[in-house]
């Protein structure tokens, strides 16, 4: 499994802190796509994970994405276009990426920094499961340190129960790491 973290538009250091909560759970070979690729391109971000991974995509392992704000644009349309390739996909995160419409068969996770952008996202597909946080945390506080970010899951329509993010990012993780893709 190969998980590919997508960073937005910021200072490389939020990223690193990010990278650090990520370092507990274990997460496999992590790649992180280079800040100075255009976040939102899927195209750089694509070329970018065929430099990581084996060619052809079916030869490859599992790819999880991670993707926040801007990189979430990008890391959305390369998951996408690595499925349509014959690769296999666990499943993209999103995290504050508004306006970044549902693609692909994979999972689909949204994690918001605040109701507003949960709902208003959602109306170009909601993720199989989704976080917002509450009370309400600065767009960048949500990447740079989700460990004080408390807020609600929704694993469904109606259902959902308050948590810290971070415990959302421990269960998620784990089936982004799958050594098995989780495609339908």
């Amino acid at each position: 499994m190969t998980l590919i973290i997508c960073p937005g538009v910021h200072s490389p250091d939020l990223t690193d802190q990010f990278l650090d909560t990520l370092g507990a759970y274990g997460s496999g070979d992590v790649h992180l796509v280079p800040p100075t690729y255009p976040p939102y391109s899927g195209w750089h971000t694509l070329q970018f994970i065929e430099q990581v991974l084996p060619y052809p995509p079916s030869a490859s392992p599992a790819l999880g994405v991670i993707a926040f704000s801007a990189g979430a644009v990008g890391g959305m349309m390369a998951a996408q276009e690595w499925e349509c390739r014959g690769g296999k996909v666990n499943g993209v995160m999103a995290w504050d990426g508004w306006g970044v419409p549902r693609l692909g068969r994979f999972p689909f996770y949204r994690v918001s920094h605040d109701h507003f952008t949960h709902w208003s996202s959602g109306l170009l597909g909601r993720g199989d499961e989704s976080f917002y946080a509450d009370p309400p945390v600065e767009h960048l506080n949500l990447w740079q340190s989700p460990g004080a970010v408390w807020g609600w899951w929704e694993k469904g329509w109606g259902i959902g129960r308050r948590c810290s993010l971070l415990e959302m990012l421990g269960e998620i993780v784990p089936r982004l790491a799958e050594s098995e893709a989780i495609n339908t």
